[in-house]
């Protein structure tokens, strides 16, 4: 007789191949502009590209965003929702428990995958235990952080046992990075995996530069052009990159500095940075065009899960400036790829960002070059694998874990 360890094996390679069917549970999805959406997306596109099936469950967008004649790249169900407080432009989906296990109930997905932790997700959790289907969960946004910046700093615990709770329901969440992990950990949560996140190391590439915009921005050969791109929230930390941009005008008055983004914040960050070129929103080629084109990433936030904007950065070719944690720290090595500051200390981010403003133009090449050339394996086609490899075990376990199959537990070898 086989042990249940012989059988696994079987079932192991017998389905090794085997193309999955996969339910994303998401609150945002393009054209939304974050990072849950873009990085979403893209795992979703690597996903059909290895011959697996994707479903998006999500809310309808505005009708101002969506356009009815787009082909759907995906099988795609959509649900009610609203506007999110203070951020407007994204929709916060609606329990839709009932939808979901009808849904789930006339064609079965092998996965269930729960991208984002609202009331939309809370369902597919509830639907997916009720059809005793097995799922796995992202972690991509520090919501507990970012409260006290929302003047509901208060409620931090409570959004903390939340989320705990969220994910601990799952059969495993991803974290992008060992800190997030040991993070987490030590607030209870279990289960948790190390995923690193993607970057489209083809489209951001430093080839993408581009002199007729440069002109635009009034920069000849030897401006140092800086760039700022992420969301405008004030979570982001636009007070010290204030401060930055002045310390760096203090030794390098004839410098440039390009933000790319937008949010409930812009005002305060038109009102912060007079002498910056605001460009709003951008995606695709036109954002790698602004990457490329720019010299120095400035990335001053503490409250990221990763920092994807920091992958995007180095893959263009970019001497990123970042205190050392999250992304950064993944990524970097202080002064070989990158500069990193101790993690919140804002007096040593302004004398990093002076010495960089004092660099030589080979100094500051030779960096860019080793930026690019680190992210040279972080592609998602690398990140996508490693996904697929954790469903895979996941579905085997969750297979000999169903009731009917417990008796296999107590098998031995004669």
């Amino acid at each position: 007789m086989f042990t249940v360890c012989n059988m696994l094996e079987i079932d192991h390679f017998a389905t090794h191949d085997k193309p999955l069917r996969i339910a994303v549970v998401t609150e945002t999805w393009p054209p939304d502009v974050n990072g849950v959406s873009i990085t979403m997306h893209r795992l979703c596109l690597e996903l059909r590209n290895r011959g697996h099936s994707v479903q998006v469950i999500r809310p309808r967008h505005k009708k101002s965003q969506a356009d009815p004649n787009a082909p759907a790249e995906f099988e795609q169900t959509l649900t009610r929702g609203i506007p999110i407080p203070n951020y407007p432009e994204f929709r916060l989906g609606l329990p839709s428990k009932r939808l979901l296990v009808s849904l789930w109930t006339h064609q079965r997905p092998d996965i269930v995958h729960l991208a984002t932790e609202g009331p939309l997700g809370w369902s597919g959790i509830q639907a997916a235990k009720k059809l005793k289907l097995p799922t796995s969960s992202d972690f991509r946004t520090n919501f507990h952080n970012y409260s006290h910046h929302y003047g509901v700093g208060g409620l931090k615990k409570a959004i903390t046992l939340y989320l705990r709770k969220f994910h601990n329901l799952t059969d495993f969440t991803t974290v992008p990075t060992d800190h997030v992990q040991a993070e987490l950990a030590m607030l209870g949560f279990r289960r948790l995996r190390v995923i690193g996140r993607g970057v489209d190391t083809k489209s951001f590439h430093p080839g993408m530069r581009n002199q007729l915009l440069r002109h635009e921005w009034d920069a000849n050969p030897q401006t140092r052009v800086y760039l700022y791109v992420g969301r405008l929230a004030p979570e982001k930390n636009p007070l010290l990159l204030a401060r930055t941009w002045d310390a760096i005008r203090a030794g390098d008055p004839k410098a440039k500095l390009i933000i790319v983004g937008d949010g409930p914040a812009a005002d305060i960050y038109r009102k912060l940075l007079p002498t910056a070129r605001f460009a709003g929103s951008l995606t695709g080629t036109s954002l790698a065009a602004y990457y490329a084109s720019s010299d120095i990433f400035l990335f001053p936030s503490v409250t990221e899960t990763y920092g994807n904007v920091v992958a995007e950065a180095m893959s263009s070719g970019l001497l990123t400036l970042a205190f050392e944690y999250a992304a950064p720290a993944e990524l970097m090595t202080h002064a070989l790829n990158g500069y990193l500051a101790r993690y919140n200390d804002e007096d040593h981010y302004l004398h990093l960002a002076q010495q960089i403003a004092l660099m030589s133009g080979q100094e500051l090449e030779n960096v860019r070059e080793r930026a690019r050339a680190t992210m040279m394996n972080r592609g998602w086609d690398i990140v996508t694998m490693q996904m697929e490899s954790l469903w895979r075990e996941l579905l085997v376990t969750h297979r000999y874990s169903l009731p009917g199959l417990s008796e296999f537990a107590g098998l031995t070898n004669p």
